[in-house]
């Protein structure tokens, strides 16, 4: 089909009639459709933080990466025109958003590819479509064909290309990396329209431009996933600490272990009360399962932490050697005496647990409402330090949804990729405060989550805390800078070379078209 576009600008009290070019009217041959208004443009003009709200000119939904070039190029040929790929729209701060521009509709492309192969040296892969979702590519290649990616995110509602474009960190990272680690190949569109394939061996500036790269050099339109044996269960244990040094001794000494360990390793910080959102109910495994806080010292502050591990094992194995293997680790740790909760259930109900979560908050209206989170990496020097500040004053009486923070492992993670780290120590933190809001919320209580978020950022620069943000988002180019740090040159460099109009992502508002 040929499509007519029309960028058009509309007078409003915000830009006070400012901006208003003749029309450029250009052709869009493309296999896909093309959407003005309606619901499919306000769909693509929110997105899961629910605080931003723009109108882009047209919602395009390709059928494939050609599409997707002639939209780019369409987009070139305009004075004024910028793209968004858009996966499911779960970004908070309208990083997917393209005001009066086009949003690109990866999810239209989520059966493109999926291709279960062997690397030369025999290791699996699949190869999968950007706009594929993560808890798809699951299903598939665990029941088809016994095989699993090696690292992911908790939440799998989320597309490739998505995830990819920032990192995709979850209790597997410690031991494979993020999920940029783990793909070996991918396709790309540029902010030139061209339709690249790139490696570490081929086209590699632009596969590590891309990879954390936040959109800005190309859109995904597939990747190369490397996979392992996907194991048929999983032994699941939460245990309780009431001293945040003896909780940090716990993690990092399984994170840091050389030999056996957990195969999954996170944490999360809880209050130490009966609140069932923020308290000590949200513990237990299994509803049958009690939390009894008589066991929790007399000593214990404002808030608690849980040490969340997991443990991969075959049908074929025998219970005991199981039970040797979890107790042989859980041994070593300090946590409190009496607060261990554990199950056993299959791998990719594991893998998907966040998925009950979702339909319960879907089910509770708070799905929907706002979500004004903050996601950080912490350097080991200084998280304890954040805890006392944010954890034990701050957000003391919880935010509503986790709380997490869990160390990870620098050299899991390669330094030629656009993700940016705390510059100091081989141990770091991620701490995510997931904030859930009430259905219906009235504007002053988001903006006063979105305050105290900020509140925290400043007291961490205050204080010279050696952090980042993850997911992160900056209003400045001056933040941006600051940021990225030494790396920012190479950032512009890359963004010069791959998309020197700036078109791609204007939401992450880093480069001014």
């Amino acid at each position: 089909m040929i499509a007519y576009i029309e960028p058009f600008f509309r007078d409003n009290d915000a830009d006070g009639g400012a901006g208003k070019p003749d029309g450029v009217s250009m052709s869009l041959d493309i296999q896909g459709t093309i959407v003005f208004g309606g619901a499919a443009a306000e769909i693509a003009g929110k997105d899961f933080g629910g605080m931003n709200s723009v109108k882009p000119l047209a919602v395009v939904r390709p059928t494939g990466a050609e599409d997707i070039s002639r939209a780019v190029k369409a987009a070139l040929r305009s004075e004024n025109l910028t793209v968004a790929a858009r996966g499911n729209g779960h970004s908070i701060n309208g990083q997917s958003m393209s005001d009066g521009g086009l949003v690109v509709d990866m999810r239209s492309t989520a059966e493109n590819h999926f291709q279960v192969g062997i690397s030369g040296d025999g290791v699996p892969y699949v190869d999968i479509s950007g706009g594929a979702l993560w808890e798809d590519v699951l299903k598939r290649c665990v029941l088809e064909y016994g095989l699993a990616p090696r690292s992911w995110t908790d939440y799998l509602g989320l597309t490739v290309g998505g995830t990819l474009s920032n990192a995709g960190v979850s209790g597997q990272a410690f031991r494979y990396g993020p999920q940029t680690e783990n793909v070996t190949e991918l396709d790309v569109v540029t902010g030139k329209g061209d339709a690249v394939t790139c490696s570490p061996t081929e086209n590699p500036d632009l596969f590590f431009a891309v990879l954390g790269g936040l959109g800005q050099f190309g859109i995904i339109t597939r990747a190369r996933v490397l996979l392992q044996s996907a194991p048929d269960m999983v032994r699941w244990i939460r245990v309780v600490y009431a001293e945040f040094d003896e909780f940090t001794r716990d993690a990092e000494w399984l994170v840091s272990q050389e030999g056996e360990s957990f195969d999954y390793v996170e944490g999360f910080v809880f209050v130490n009360g009966e609140d069932p959102v923020n308290g000590w109910p949200t513990v237990p495994l299994d509803p049958e399962d009690r939390f009894d806080p008589n066991r929790i010292p007399k000593t214990a502050g404002s808030v608690l932490y849980c040490l969340e591990v997991a443990l991969h094992y075959r049908n074929s194995d025998r219970e005991s050697t199981v039970d040797t293997r979890v107790e042989r680790l859980i041994g070593r740790l300090g946590f409190v005496e009496g607060m261990r909760f554990e199950k056993d259930v299959s791998y990719v109900e594991f893998i998907l647990r966040v998925k009950r979560s979702e339909a319960a908050a879907k089910a509770g209206g708070t799905w929907d409402s706002p979500h004004p989170w903050l996601n950080l990496f912490v350097s080991r020097r200084d998280i304890a330090r954040f805890d006392r500040t944010v954890f034990k004053q701050l957000v003391k009486g919880g935010v509503g949804g986790p709380m997490l923070v869990y160390p990870l492992l620098r050299n899991r993670w390669d330094n030629r990729t656009s993700v940016v780290l705390p510059e100091e120590g081989e141990l770091f933190y991620i701490v995510a405060l997931l904030r859930f809001v009430p259905p219906c919320p009235n504007a002053a209580m988001v903006e006063k989550l979105v305050i105290q978020n900020r509140e925290i950022v400043h007291w961490c620069l205050r204080n010279e805390i050696d952090f980042k943000l993850y997911l992160p988002h900056y209003k400045s180019q001056e933040d941006w800078i600051r940021h990225f740090g030494n790396r920012w040159s190479r950032f512009v460099d890359m963004k010069s070379r791959f998309d020197p109009r700036a078109i791609l992502s204007p939401g992450q508002k880093i480069f001014n078209t």
